[in-house]
């Protein structure tokens, strides 16, 4: 597979990553532990070196299972790994990026991945409550003593990614972009152009939607999707005409709907590189096939007159998670 720079850092990574969270977390239902790390060292060989996971996926149980289905490959692979939220009870109970709190969160995250260095450290969600430049240069001291190499921030505002930049540069940004999800591309993308960030699109799939698959699909109620005001019964089917669109191109190059949307994703900037997961070993093979896959110049002009005829029915989040998004 190839690999994209981002940053200016010296970050490289596989064109395709891979979103550990939905291996055991908040899509109600989770691989048995021999399979997710069956499925990681599936992606390696496959070509994957970028492997997101966070502490609250679990919380905490995601990170184990990723050391140790990477131990083997440890010097081959990028571990991307965040902090950012308080736990308590085994849930996520608001922000808090106190430098304190960051070292806390580190220590935990390295010692259950069983690594030294933790690749590529994100800040989860900016806490409105510590000066990101606080933030940032917690990090840049966590660097300076070998227990991060790059800094990244999710889904963080334009300002703010410039404060935090200034104090230590960024590698990356991890934000939800796809092709029902494309607010990124007003100010996000051309402040990471500007400043030489690259960017790591979380759901570049919508969360299961632009596969295809989830037309009539019985989400479960611990599914986290069930709360998002885009999996309403009614928000899914005035979507379906970004799905419809996407079997169209699929079928013109003998491809799958997942493959165009990680290919149109790939196709914006060369430094973009998409995380989608996956449960099954076929899918992972499927997504990492669309690195293969090119849209011409004129495959993406038709696409874009299309798509800008489609409006996207309902928000990313409700309200108490949508306000933690651009700071």
């Amino acid at each position: 597979m190839q690999t994209r720079k981002l940053g200016k850092q010296g970050l490289e990574v596989s064109a395709i990553g891979f979103g550990c969270m939905g291996l055991n977390f908040g899509y109600g239902h989770s691989a048995t532990k021999d399979e997710a790390i069956n499925l990681i060292r599936s992606a390696v060989e496959q070509g994957v070196t970028l492997f997101d996971t966070a502490e609250v996926y679990g919380p905490y149980t995601n990170e184990e299972i990723v050391g140790e289905a990477l131990a083997p490959y440890r010097h081959n692979v990028v571990i991307a790994t965040k902090f950012g939220f308080n736990i308590q009870d085994g849930k996520m109970a608001g922000v808090n990026s106190r430098p304190e709190q960051i070292r806390k969160a580190v220590e935990g995250s390295l010692k259950r991945l069983n690594i030294e260095t933790i690749d590529l450290l994100y800040q989860h969600r900016v806490d409105p409550n510590v000066p990101i430049e606080d933030v940032a240069g917690t990090v840049k001291d966590l660097i300076s003593e070998g227990k991060a190499m790059y800094f990244g921030l999710s889904e963080a505002g334009a300002q703010t990614i410039r404060k935090a930049h200034a104090v230590q540069p960024l590698s990356a940004l991890q934000s939800e972009y796809s092709l029902w999800t494309r607010k990124p591309e007003e100010e996000i993308i051309p402040t990471l152009e500007e400043l030489v960030i690259g960017l790591i699109p979380y759901s570049p799939l919508g969360k299961g939607f632009l596969t295809g698959k989830l037309e009539n699909a019985d989400l479960k109620d611990n599914d986290f999707r069930k709360i998002l005001p885009r999996f309403t019964p009614e928000a899914m089917k005035a979507n379906q005409d970004l799905v419809d669109l996407l079997n169209v191109v699929a079928s013109e190059k003998n491809a799958t709907p997942a493959q165009i949307a990680l290919v149109w994703l790939l196709a914006q900037k060369p430094w973009i590189a998409p995380i989608p997961g996956t449960t099954k070993l076929h899918r992972l093979t499927e997504n990492n096939a669309a690195a293969n896959i090119t849209l011409t110049q004129n495959d993406l002009s038709e696409l874009e007159s299309v798509l800008s005829k489609i409006n996207v029915e309902g928000e990313r989040y409700p309200e108490h998670l949508q306000k933690m998004v651009g700071l």
